[in-house]
């Protein structure tokens, strides 16, 4: 008798195309509604209903209300990391897809992965960290250092307030388009959120590109990067 988690329906789950590319549409974050998930899967509202109902039903999504509208979310962190981790293996092995346009190029840029900044952005702002000694890395394992607690406080980032949530300071995230790391876990969601704070980046509607200003990558060099 074989034990240990079933793997297989997960993996039945997300193999099949149309919830891939809605498990992917939530990656950006967003919450979004069954017809617009529908659009983004190229199926009807009918089909796209049933995918949702089974991709629910192991909380690898969850719903929630507000009005009269029903909004679909990712079920956690974890679900993102998986898909994130998916993407990696998937653009290791060639398996891209084949239309191609100037927001690929965006992509690549920067992006949001679920809550925190990816893409070659993302993963300067990793290896900035850690050159400035604000993160330190021991395999897998992220930590901020002493110093890097002040440093985060300084940038504006409630440390002991992140301490206090259940999800992790930091985490590894491996990044599909440039196959290397970038952070995640609270600190990373933090970052990004200060930094659309700050005006320095925005969100595209309708995309997971983040965009820079001028004046933001600027400031991102000398500050983070």
């Amino acid at each position: 008798m074989k034990e240990g988690p079933d793997i297989s329906r997960i993996a039945a789950l997300i193999g099949d195309p149309a919830r891939a590319n809605i498990l992917t549409a939530l990656m950006s974050g967003k919450a979004l509604t069954a017809t617009e998930l529908a659009g983004e899967a190229g199926v009807t509202l009918q089909t796209a209903s049933a995918h949702l109902a089974k991709l629910q039903a192991t909380e690898m999504i969850a719903a929630r209300k507000s009005g009269r509208h029903k909004y679909f979310t990712l079920g956690g962190d974890d679900v993102g990391h998986v898909l994130e981790a998916l993407m990696g293996l998937a653009a290791g092995a060639g398996h891209l897809r084949t239309r191609t346009g100037p927001k690929d190029a965006a992509l690549r840029e920067a992006r949001v992965c679920y809550s925190h900044l990816a893409g070659a952005r993302g993963i300067a702002l990793y290896q900035g960290l850690l050159r400035r000694g604000v993160l330190q890395a021991e395999g897998e394992v992220i930590r901020v250092t002493p110093a890097g607690s002040a440093f985060l406080c300084d940038f504006g980032i409630d440390l002991d307030a992140l301490g206090r949530a259940k999800a992790p300071l930091c985490r590894s995230c491996l990044d599909w388009s440039a196959r290397q790391t970038h952070l995640a876990g609270s600190v990373g969601r933090a970052l990004l959120t200060r930094m659309q704070a700050l005006g320095w980046c925005t969100r595209q509607e309708g995309s997971r590109v983040v965009t820079f200003t001028p004046a933001g990558a600027t400031a991102f060099a000398q500050t983070l990067g």
